[in-house]
């Protein structure tokens, strides 16, 4: 069922490409050339695959959701057994320290050694600990539940957006913000999916999201049965990618892009693990008026996501990095100095800006390093969820000392770190730029 769904969007996808005739720097020409039987093969293994990564979208989506639940459920644990916001903030950490560890390692094996068929296992791991948390009755069951989740996380993400830049066709912002909008959106489902199902019904009801996982297996099975068939075309049809820069080059890059993104995810963690309470003490509001206003922040961050990819193919990410979390600045500035409806534009605004950033850094990253696409997806994947949780944990005591809004009043300067983007080169040599096609 699987396979069926997958061939036929990717069949829709294929008549787009023909429609429209070559793309930039003819990756999406489907058209027979004079360069003969292998430059053939070359193109149609990269046509873009609409329906794996729409697949992809989709199981992100629902993966993400899953995990979405153990954050929006902090002020339940918090009223349950009496926690701190230094321990909601150690909840974060240990789920996105696993997450980090795991995945760089999963990303640089599977690029030595591919393993069909890894993504339903990541699902697998999901479910486990969706399943532990259902029944945590104490703060270190929850601990493990998060760990376990961490795992599946860890094992999905570096491999999912492997076959994404596989089914890309040369796209690479637009697959990689479209399978990324998924997980956004996901996460954003989290917050509602808490105050009006598990808020109500009690802890126990997340045992119903395990039903999710059933429909993203079959996905992950048909886009991993692609990706084995695809993987071995590519083989034939092309040589592998050198690296385009000197090697100290590409480390002081992946430096200056791991800064980068620090301070977007330490922001985001601000956000993520404490926005609710924020709004319930500066504004007074009620803890599912709260949720829902954490749902239009992250919806915010799905669209911005989005939009990243297709901006960063016109115009270059390097220009899309930059101008996404420098860009963001005077907003993050404002936030602790207005009132309820003021906050929630504000949010608006802060999510559509810095959260074009990501895939615009995978990308680059991707390109600056090619052969290493499942490890530097796992980087940054991985940096993502420990920089996050690490910088939700060290909030976390902040905010024990002060208040919350002293964290949004410190943490409203973090994207000035954004001018390090100036020391960004180009990820491709303009001589290599020109002849990838």
């Amino acid at each position: 069922m699987a396979g069926r769904f997958i061939a036929a969007l990717e069949h829709s996808g294929r008549g787009a490409s023909n429609a429209h005739g070559a793309h930039e720097g003819g990756i999406l020409t489907t058209a027979p050339t004079y360069a003969g039987a292998a430059n053939e093969r070359r193109q149609a293994v990269e046509t873009t695959s609409v329906g794996v990564i729409a697949a992809l979208s989709a199981s992100h989506l629902l993966n993400d959701t899953m995990q979405s639940l153990s954050a929006a459920l902090y002020p339940v644990f918090q009223s349950n057994l009496g926690l701190s916001f230094f321990q909601v903030g150690v909840i974060t950490f240990v789920f996105q320290i696993t997450a980090s560890l795991l995945q760089p390692v999963i990303g640089y094996a599977t690029d030595r050694r591919p393993v069909n068929g890894l993504l339903p296992v990541g699902m697998g791991f999901t479910v486990v600990g969706l399943v532990l948390l259902a029944f945590a009755g104490r703060y270190a069951l929850i601990l493990a539940a998060v760990a376990v989740i961490g795992i599946g996380s860890a094992i999905f993400h570096p491999e999912a957006s492997r076959v994404a830049r596989a089914a890309s066709g040369g796209r690479y912002g637009f697959a990689q913000s479209s399978f990324q909008v998924g997980g956004n959106f996901g996460q954003s489902l989290g917050p509602l999916l808490a105050a009006f199902v598990v808020v109500p019904f009690g802890q126990r009801s997340i045992l119903a999201f395990t039903l999710l996982a059933l429909v993203a297996v079959v996905l992950l099975v048909g886009a991993s049965r692609w990706h084995a068939a695809r993987r071995a075309e590519r083989k034939r049809a092309a040589p592998a990618a050198r690296p385009t820069h000197p090697r100290p080059v590409v480390v002081r890059t992946l430096a200056v892009l791991i800064i980068l993104l620090f301070s977007k995810v330490l922001y985001l963690a601000s956000i993520g693990s404490f926005y609710t309470f924020y709004l319930m003490g500066a504004f007074g509001v009620r803890v599912q008026t709260a949720q829902v206003m954490l749902f239009v922040f992250l919806a915010s961050v799905a669209a911005g996501t989005f939009l990243g990819g297709p901006i960063a193919d016109r115009f270059g990410a390097k220009f899309v990095i930059w101008g996404s979390i420098l860009g963001v600045l005077p907003f993050t500035a404002l936030l602790p100095h207005l009132g309820l409806a003021g906050t929630v534009i504000d949010s608006i605004a802060i999510g559509l800006v810095l959260s074009s950033a990501f895939s615009a850094i995978v990308v680059y990253a991707q390109e600056l390093a090619p052969g290493n696409v499942g490890a530097v997806a796992g980087l940054f994947f991985g940096l993502s969820f420990g920089l996050g949780g690490l910088g939700a944990a060290l909030l976390g005591i902040i905010a024990d000392r002060t208040s919350l809004n002293f964290v949004y009043e410190i943490c409203a300067f973090l994207p000035a770190i954004g001018l390090l983007g100036a020391l960004l080169p180009n990820p491709r040599p303009a001589a290599a730029t020109a002849t990838r096609g």
